[in-house]
């Protein structure tokens, strides 16, 4: 069991218990340590940022508020965030049970039976691309390697989408949930559209079998599903399945560069690498946070919370809370009991989990076997995109050079 290093002190008491803003560059950059604080000082905290609201810290607080739909809304303002949203994001946006309807129609695609099949084609796409930069003996991991990934899988296996506009999207999917950024909005706009002309054109095709047919031939209690509700569900599958396992590779390396052991041991013992990609979602969740609202009066760490008042799961603190898992901030890939919340949990509990649990396999198992030696490039330094996800903003590595396993373009 590896230690994580120490890197950060907290927040100032006052912050976590007055001020916590989970869209600050601060606390991207303090979370372990910050989120520590909060656990011990005010596990349930009222921060009057953002018009106010609750922040849930623990592990059980997490699991009860996330499990507890009837109170705890997911219909009735989800983010506490500034990025405009213009239509609602499904089922992430619906409480059952209407949220259940829309995840009947995806989650048959994104079994573990459906996305087996998948491993040979990613195992393939992720040689390539580390063809792409094994010999240079550096890269920039993010835009190399963590980014393209899951953007190109999912593209080209889940949702059979155009190859030329897997960078557009892409783009308009990390910058509309990047907090502040001045084209959020512009964003927003921009996958709205992509997602509406894509399907529109997907219902005049033949039938691929995929989850985008599913979607846009559905009938909702009898009824056509509406031009709304398909981009909506359609709109959340890209945004689910880009951002967070982008997030979470681009974090693995991180901890792999400070705790080098863990590639080390990783490499002796590659049958370690299933549980270990489970510890170190733990570790380092990608997906940090996500919001509720209080539907009716309850009480939540003997504070009373009122009807309207929204609700911040805080998933990452969770997932290091020593009250659920001994030895927290410890990478054990032999913890006996690892119920992490890096997928959420409850009804809302992410759908493509057995997608990105492939994708990040497959990457690690790959990663480890041809780039040696991995480090931090020399006087770089880490920060993180802040929000409800969390990722490196840029992640300069080298590695010792290697040879490609494919052939050159000519």
């Amino acid at each position: 069991m590896e230690k994580t290093p120490p890197t950060s002190v907290s927040m100032p008491d006052e912050w976590c218990l007055r001020h916590f803003d989970h869209l600050s560059a601060e606390l991207a950059a303090t979370m372990p340590e910050t989120m520590a604080r909060m656990r011990e000082l005010c596990p349930v905290a009222r921060s009057e940022e953002h018009g106010g609201f609750w922040v849930v810290t623990r592990y059980e607080d997490a699991l009860h508020v996330a499990q507890n739909w009837q109170v705890f809304s997911s219909a009735h303002g989800l983010n506490i965030t500034r990025a405009p949203m213009r239509i609602r994001n499904l089922p992430v946006q619906a409480d059952p049970p209407e949220q259940r309807i829309f995840k009947r129609l995806i989650n048959p695609f994104f079994t573990p039976a459906a996305v087996a099949p998948w491993e040979r084609p990613i195992r393939d796409l992720v040689n390539r691309l580390i063809d792409g930069f094994v010999e240079d003996g550096s890269c920039e991991f993010m835009a190399a390697f963590a980014r393209p990934l899951p953007s190109l899988a999912f593209f080209e296996l889940a949702i059979n989408a155009p190859a030329e506009d897997l960078a557009k999207v892409a783009h308009l999917a990390s910058r509309s949930a990047t907090p502040d950024a001045p084209d959020a909005g512009e964003c927003w706009r921009g996958l709205h559209e992509w997602v509406r002309d894509f399907t529109r054109r997907r219902r005049t095709e033949p039938p691929r079998g995929d989850v985008v047919d599913a979607v846009v031939r559905a009938e909702i209690d009898g009824r056509p599903i509406t031009e709304e509700e398909i981009v909506g569900t359609v709109q959340l599958l890209i945004l689910g399945g880009l951002e967070t396992t982008a997030g979470a590779l681009g974090l693995m390396v991180d901890r792999f560069c400070a705790q080098p052991e863990i590639p080390a041991l990783l490499r002796a013992r590659p049958e370690l690498i299933p549980a270990a990609v489970q510890e170190l979602l733990r570790l380092d969740s990608s997906f940090v946070a996500v919001g509720r609202t209080a539907v009716r009066d309850a009480v939540l760490g003997g504070h009373r919370i009122r009807a309207g008042d929204k609700v911040l799961i805080h998933w990452a603190s969770a997932n290091r809370d020593p009250g659920e898992f001994a030895d927290a901030d410890a990478f054990d890939p032999a913890r006996e009991r690892n119920r992490h919340l890096g997928f959420g949990v409850g009804p809302h509990r992410c759908a493509g989990s057995n997608l990105a649990r492939l994708n990040l396999r497959v990457a690690l198992e790959e990663l480890l076997r041809r780039l040696a030696d991995i480090r931090l490039a020399e006087g770089a330094t880490v920060g993180y995109h802040r929000g409800l996800t969390r990722s490196p903003d840029a992640l300069p590595i080298t590695f010792t050079p290697g040879p490609r396993l494919a052939p050159a373009a000519s």
